[in-house]
């Protein structure tokens, strides 16, 4: 497990330092299956194939998420990152303006998979993955 590979791309991520693709592409080399962010608790946990995890604990933003879930307003933040209008910290004020708390990203299943607080969902699959389904509530 290549806790160092994790954590700089945790540090990355909020400096604003690295792409999503590129943050996909380190774990993939450092062997990671999926990690999740915790938007509200500010840490993300990365997991191996084998069960082991490693937990990144950062400064959660000063924003707290809407009461009620949006998946067209996560569907906007995606599409301004992905085309370069906003960059990561800007992305989660924004998913979370849109009542989402948390996020998986599974480099296996190549989606992210956005939540609420009441377990709607939104799903996103990478740029270029042959995934047909997008979003819809859980």
């Amino acid at each position: 497990m290549d806790i160092a590979v994790m954590e700089e791309c945790t540090r990355a991520s909020h400096e604003e330092r690295i792409t999503f693709g590129e943050v996909v592409g380190r774990l993939i080399g450092a062997g990671v299956e999926r990690y999740h962010a915790d938007l509200v608790r500010g840490e993300t946990t990365y997991f191996m194939p084998d069960g082991q995890s490693h937990r990144v604990t950062y400064s959660a933003l000063d924003a707290r998420p809407a009461g009620s879930f949006s998946a067209e307003g996560v569907l906007a933040a995606v599409r301004a990152i992905q085309a370069g209008k906003t960059q990561y910290l800007t992305f989660c004020r924004e998913i979370l303006e849109a009542g989402c708390v948390g996020y998986l990203v599974s480099m296996q299943g190549q989606r992210a998979v956005y939540y609420g607080r009441s377990g709607e969902t939104y799903l996103e699959p990478f740029p270029g993955s042959r995934q047909g389904f997008r979003g819809g509530d859980a």
